[in-house]
């Protein structure tokens, strides 16, 4: 029995196939913000929930459907309900009435991915998002495609139980895809709870069990994403616009590729020109994924002709340890993880911005480039650039010829707090 036959029959599991519907009430500034289009509503909104024979909200199951009405009994929207989250209500559809059923996903998933489709030419990158989860209207659920390899991650338990219609929308989509699809594997965020529904992180819900990386195009270069395993879904698809950028720079420089994870920029700027790349990283499986991902670009006349270092160490210690020794740099890149997860820790984070971007600076010959990102999503792209322009200015350099650059066509924008990835790339001289 597939994996699909068996989520339809899940006799095992407590929660009830078919999704029981309630009629929420939400505050006005909830109503206001739902009609703005916001997805989501939190715990904190609802006033009243009721479901079918008088059942309430303690009884509502993750994936149940929460339709929210106005005060004067009116449709306001439907969305998936999901008691274990503090985002109690992810927002589907709003309007008028329409049923949330396996056509409506396929159409949702339809949609975005033809976006992809018309945007990518499937020679030269076959790795990109297919569903960008709430500014795709799929609030919490994220499909990304490696070649012939889907992945479905999902950040709420209320999509656990939708995971066969999601399977046969991707189904529908292999046809579009040169590689075809071979294997669907699943990714659950650390709070979800897949156990109920006998799955668990990294499964292939169809296909064959991948047993290493998977192997993909981006921009002509070769990449390892580990779909099982890996950071999110095993590639950070949303820097490749700025990895190009990166090497159309790099030609006869030496670049530092701080933060390197598995070598997107590097391999990018060595592919480039770059005369000499150094990676820093603090995950040992990090530098070695950058090697693996090197040797696959070995085809590449100015891939073999780069020279490689790697760093196995703490970015801010490695980058001190380069200036006393000093080395410096034509292209310094600055891609860290996200230091804000919530709005207290997002001075801390500018803080920590602006003390990369004096090392960096500091580790620049005069002339060179530095390009420096952010992915933390409470940082508005206003302050990252201040403290980046400002930082360097205390230590004694100016910015000249800036550029912003944000998110690229397969990680659209859909709202406020969908805008989280932020870079900049400018050239830096010392003040006179």
């Amino acid at each position: 029995m597939s994996t699909v036959e068996s989520f339809d029959s899940r006799g095992d599991a407590n929660v009830s196939p078919e999704p029981t519907r309630f009629a929420v009430n939400v505050t006005k500034d909830a109503l206001r913000q739902i009609r703005g289009g916001h997805p989501w509503v939190f715990d904190g909104s609802i006033t009243k929930i009721k479901g079918p024979g008088g059942t309430t909200g303690a009884e509502a199951q993750p994936g149940d459907l929460a339709v929210v009405f106005d005060d004067k009994r009116k449709f306001v929207a439907v969305g998936l309900y999901d008691p274990d989250s503090v985002i109690r209500i992810r927002i589907l559809h709003r309007g008028s009435p329409r049923a949330i059923d396996s056509e409506f996903i396929a159409e949702q998933i339809a949609a975005a991915a033809q976006v992809r489709l018309d945007s990518f030419d499937d020679s030269n990158t076959n790795g990109f998002r297919l569903v960008h989860g709430e500014n795709d209207g799929l609030p919490g659920l994220v499909i990304d495609r490696f070649a012939d390899v889907v992945v479905i991650k999902v950040y709420s338990n209320a999509w656990l139980r939708y995971l066969p219609w999601i399977i046969r929308a991707i189904e529908s989509l292999a046809s579009k895809f040169s590689t075809g699809i071979s294997t669907v594997v699943l990714r659950a965020a650390r709070s979800i709870d897949a156990e109920g529904y006998s799955v668990h992180d990294g499964l292939a819900l169809l296909g064959e069990q991948p047993e290493g990386p998977v192997v993909f195009k981006e921009n002509g270069l070769r990449f390892e994403a580990d779909v099982v395993s890996g950071h999110k879904t095993g590639f950070f698809l949303d820097q490749r616009d700025n990895r190009r950028l990166i090497r159309s720079v790099a030609k006869g420089h030496d670049v530092l590729d701080m933060y390197s994870f598995s070598g997107g920029f590097t391999v990018s700027a060595a592919a480039g020109g770059a005369r000499s790349v150094l990676s820093v990283d603090i995950n040992p499986w990090a530098i070695e994924a950058t090697e693996r991902n090197l040797h696959l670009n070995r085809r590449i006349n100015n891939v073999r002709h780069c020279a490689h270092e790697a760093i196995t160490g703490d970015a801010r210690s490695a980058m001190r340890k380069l200036t006393e020794d000093k080395r410096s740099f034509g292209v310094v890149v600055v891609d860290p993880p996200s230091f804000a997860s919530n709005k207290n820790q997002v001075q801390g984070a500018l803080r920590t911005y602006g003390e990369l971007t004096r090392l960096a600076c500091g580790l620049l010959r005069p002339g060179g480039t530095l390009f420096q990102a952010s992915c933390s999503a409470r940082v508005d792209p206003i302050s990252f650039r201040q403290s980046v322009i400002e930082s360097a200015y205390a230590a004694g350099y100016e910015l000249s010829d800036l550029r912003e650059m944000g998110q690229p066509v397969d990680h659209p924008v859909g709202f406020a707090q969908g805008e989280y990835l932020k870079a900049i790339i400018a050239t830096v001289n010392r003040r006179r």
